[in-house]
């Protein structure tokens, strides 16, 4: 059974399921009960796999507290309130504007109004695209449609396997990429121009080590005040409006 609110899809049942991803539906992520291996739950696995849709495997009464129609029959999926883009349509964007590519890259990113806060400022700042891990992340929920108060409707969101590999492919491509850590170096004393990528981490966990190594510099915003961190979505706000100002000079 599929049930839909606000553009977000939460489809339950095995064949529902298996048809969602037959259809082609952006699906974020499988919930399956811990343990289920028969030729239905093998065929989500199967196509959840070709679709890089998260696959979690959880107990009877974590499926029980999702579904809404208490007849999931051991599976459940998310699916995305939007579609999600490539890559090459933002580079691509680009191209036609005549600019730099200028990208956001997200790692460990959970909570929906951080992302939605973050696609927004990227639309704002011009940026021509999120790009988002398929793992440890919130997709695109009908939260964050909502709290990117529309930008989603302008800004492509990729999302991909290996954000460290990601960020080794479009190297080859020509960008450079800057990484928010309080550790860094002033990111007014940083060159900021060109095309760019905007590597930005939670609060409390920041970006991965291996996605931190891939990045050219790391940049730290001065802070005068008693607490040593920003919100995910004001660093991202701070720093990417540092590169609009150097772009602008």
């Amino acid at each position: 059974m599929e049930k839909q609110g606000n553009n977000e899809f939460i489809i339950e049942g095995r064949n529902a399921v298996i048809e969602a991803f037959r259809a082609g539906k952006p699906v974020d992520r499988v919930y399956i009960l811990d343990g289920c291996q028969d030729g239905p739950v093998l065929t989500i696995k199967r196509e959840a796999r070709k679709q890089d849709a998260q696959i979690k495997y959880v107990p009877k009464e974590r499926l029980d507290q999702l579904s809404e129609t208490g007849r999931h029959q051991g599976v459940i999926a998310w699916a995305a309130a939007y579609e999600y883009a490539d890559i090459e349509t933002m580079l691509r964007q680009a191209k036609e504007k005549d600019e730099p590519p200028f990208l956001f890259l997200l790692d460990n990113i959970e909570d929906p109004h951080n992302l939605g806060a973050i696609i927004r400022t990227a639309n704002l700042a011009g940026a021509h695209g999120v790009i988002i891990p398929k793992n440890r992340a919130v997709g695109l929920t009908a939260t964050v449609a909502r709290t990117s108060a529309g930008a989603l409707n302008y800004t492509p969101v990729a999302k991909v396997t290996n954000l460290a590999k990601t960020i080794e492919e479009l190297k080859e491509k020509g960008l450079w990429f800057v990484c928010a850590d309080m550790d860094g170096d002033r990111m007014y004393d940083l060159d900021l121009r060109g095309p760019i990528g905007l590597v930005i981490g939670s609060e409390g966990e920041g970006v991965g080590r291996l996605v931190k190594e891939k990045c050219d510099m790391t940049a730290a915003i001065p802070m005068k005040g008693n607490i040593d961190s920003l919100n995910a979505s004001v660093a991202a706000g701070v720093l990417a409006y540092e590169i609009v100002r150097q772009r602008l000079m």
